[in-house]
């Protein structure tokens, strides 16, 4: 778009540029969000009439040419990344109104309408295990297809993953990635990488704080982390400070997922352990090898697929929570050499949720300030002899003064300690309906210690409070443990396999919450006595106490007598017995003067004797029955007996082959052996005798 370098003169919360159109195409219709370095509109590409998202970029990185050097040449890159989990970048531009000096740098970009996977988070909570692989895995696709492009994220965090309509029923909504490359353009903008640390600290690799580097095996590291705060509803890290932030991210391991959540697969706890490793050499090398590591896990597990829920957005006019800092962490004074949020556009603006969020830019310097030296004090003038006694009385004052004084106040503190009328309890607040990260929040703000255990529940929504004990509003001394009680849902039928004895599908149905039933045995190739299946079948929910109907076996149903099949055309025989509930087989062929070809000669068992198992042999006869080829030309009659299985051995004058010895060809059968109608086995020879 042959764009030029000025300076930008708008501000960050400009109300005309609502209805602006940029560079004579993208209409400016209505803010989504905004932040600390950029606003993100809803907007319209007059010229191929589509909705798009146009984020304005803020004067301060604006105004150094190298940022817009590189914002344009990021964003080109950008946009050479096609892929259906990436938000598309479609142009980038500077507008310059009326011909001035002053313009807008702005990137024209797919509109996603929907909310973001921090919205989701603030809705739901912890995450489903299969909703949060289902989430992972389009994410990890997304950054797959950058590093095989040679482009990394730098900022992976909930506020970049963005929910959109449009999915399959399968899918739900369209999982996509946005902000590919802005970072990297943002750190141009006055700084260099080994001065400022760029990304949402709860989410920045231990690398890219000690060293500035950015590689794709930090975007790992932050997809893990990720992965971490949907399952479990947190972030691993926190702290008063960026800077205690980030050195835990430095010198401590990420914690266990499971340690929040216990019914976390072992298999996905390692996982997630292994990509958040402080040694990048110890993570999956980039995004294609993690992806191929959960997709296996997901087999190897049996975790299903599940459609993706489109989280509902806040409204436009609230501050965007991709450019908020951290609860709890205070922002970095704005400044044209430190970066401080990357913005990321969404349909409707986000709204304020508890958890980590924002980009931080963090100066190295002030990681660890430097210790002063302690001062030593000036010395004081030697007082002279004519000053000693009233120096001394002045001593003498003051020391009877501080000792009233110490006095005074070791009385004042023993009588406030034995009349002391100030809070000495925490009130239990109302947690119900709350998530387990909430929970625990507001507990602790309430200077009390929460500890957590699950039961079922036909109402609560799962990984939500059912109740607490001691009940909300009871009074309890600061620090006491109130036991948070979470739902594990509806409760669903075990997996019980085929086999397993009767008193071990009971016990699991109890431990379940359900009620075992009992249900007329049936006949079947299990064991007797043993399960055979239950009804509902595993994985069904049902309300508490639901009963579940198990099958056992009566073993294998005992056989009838084997039918007496023998003489029977082969398929009659076969149909016979199959109705007679066994499986036939031809066992062989044999040869029986008494029946003819293709009838049964026995079967094995035989008939009418008792059978182990429903497999019959059948033994089908071969036998043939001679013809009657006298007077026939020679010719003739072989061929008649090569139809019927037998083979010729011609005796007297001739050839063999039905042509005469000389006579003119009139060679016929005077005499054959064995005689017509003796049923011979098939393949026999049938000697000829001619005349000729």
């Amino acid at each position: 778009m042959g764009t030029s370098v000025r300076s930008i003169a708008v501000t960050r919360t400009d109300p005309t540029l609502v209805g602006t159109l940029l560079e004579g195409r993208y209409r400016v219709d209505k803010l989504l969000a905004r932040g600390g370095m950029s606003s993100v509109y809803r907007g319209v590409d007059t010229r191929l009439d589509r909705q798009v998202a146009i984020k304005i970029m803020d004067p301060r990185f604006a105004d150094d040419r190298s940022f817009v050097e590189r914002f344009e040449r990021e964003a080109r890159s950008a946009a050479r990344l096609h892929h259906p989990h990436v938000v598309a970048v479609h142009d980038q531009g500077f507008d310059t109104p009326g011909g001035e000096e002053s313009g807008r740098a702005f990137l024209v970009m797919e509109l996603v309408d929907g909310g973001t996977l921090r919205e989701l988070l603030a809705e739901r909570g912890p995450l489903d295990v299969a909703l949060a692989l289902s989430i992972a895995e389009p994410v990890l696709s997304a950054l797959a297809a950058a590093h095989a492009a040679g482009l990394v994220h730098r900022d992976v965090k909930p506020e970049n993953v963005l929910i959109g309509r449009g999915g399959t029923a399968l899918s739900g909504g369209v999982v996509k990635v946005g902000d590919f490359g802005l970072v990297r353009a943002i750190a141009s903008a006055g700084t260099t990488s080994s001065s400022v640390i760029l990304g949402t600290v709860a989410y920045v690799s231990p690398e890219q704080v000690a060293t500035g580097a950015t590689t794709s095996s930090g975007d790992v590291y932050s997809a893990g982390i990720l992965l971490y705060e949907m399952l479990t509803g947190r972030a691993p890290y926190t702290g008063d400070t960026a800077l205690s932030v980030a050195y835990r991210h430095v010198n401590d391991d990420v914690p266990r997922p499971s340690e929040l959540r216990p019914d976390i697969p072992p298999m996905l706890d390692e996982l997630i352990l292994r990509a958040t490793r402080r040694d990048p050499e110890q993570r999956p090398a980039d995004a294609t090898a993690f992806l191929a590591e959960l997709n296996h896990l997901r087999t190897a597990v049996g975790i299903p697929a599940v459609p993706v829920p489109v989280p509902l957005p806040a409204d436009a006019d609230r501050e965007s929570d991709a450019e908020r800092t951290t609860p709890g962490i205070p922002a970095v004074p704005a400044s044209p050499t430190a970066a401080t949020t990357v913005l990321t556009p969404v349909a409707e603006a986000t709204m304020p949720v508890s958890g980590p969020r924002g980009t931080q830019a963090m100066q190295r310097e002030q990681q660890f300030p430097a210790v002063q030296p302690p001062r030593t004090p000036p010395p004081r003038p030697k007082p002279s002899a004519d000053d000693d006694q009233p120096q001394s009385r002045k001593r003498l004052y003051v020391m009877i003064a501080a000792a009233a004084l110490v006095l005074g106040g070791l009385i004042g503190a023993f009588a406030f300690i034995l009349n002391d009328t100030g809070p000495t309890s925490s009130s239990v607040p109302k947690l119900a309906g709350m998530n387990q990260a909430a929970a625990g929040d507001a507990l602790r703000t309430a200077k009390l210690t929460p500890a957590y255990t699950e039961e079922y529940s036909d109402t609560a929504a799962q990984h939500t409070v059912i109740r607490s004990d001691p009940a909300a509003g009871t009074s309890l001394a600061p620090g006491a443990t109130v036991n948070v009680v979470l739902s594990k849902g509806r409760p669903i039928v075990p997996d019980i396999q085929a086999g397993t004895s009767q008193q071990d599908a009971e016990t699991a149905i109890k431990a379940a919450q359900l009620t075992p039933a009992q249900g007329e045995q049936e006949y079947s190739e299990v064991a007797k006595g043993k399960v055979i299946r239950v009804d509902p079948s595993p994985g069904s929910q049902l309300n508490i106490g639901g009963q579940v109907t198990i099958i056992l076996s009566k073993g294998p149903e005992p056989l009838p007598p084997v039918p007496d099949v023998t003489g029977q055309a082969k398929d009659a025989a076969f149909q016979i017995l199959q109705q007679a509930g066994f499986q036939p087989f031809q066992a062989g062929e044999e040869f029986s003067d008494q029946f003819a070809a293709g009838q049964v000669i026995r079967t094995d068992p035989k008939g009418g004797g008792k059978a182990s198992n429903r497999r019959i042999g059948v033994f089908v006869s071969n036998a043939v029955e001679v013809p009657n080829v006298t007077f026939k030309r020679m010719e003739e009659a072989i061929q008649i007996l090569r139809q019927a299985g037998l083979d010729a051995d011609r005796e007297g004058r001739g050839n063999g082959n039905g042509h005469g010895g000389g006579n003119g060809g009139f060679d016929f059968v005077l005499q054959q052996d064995p005689q017509p109608g003796t049923k011979v086995p098939k393949g026999t020879k049938v000697k000829l005798r001619g005349f000729g």
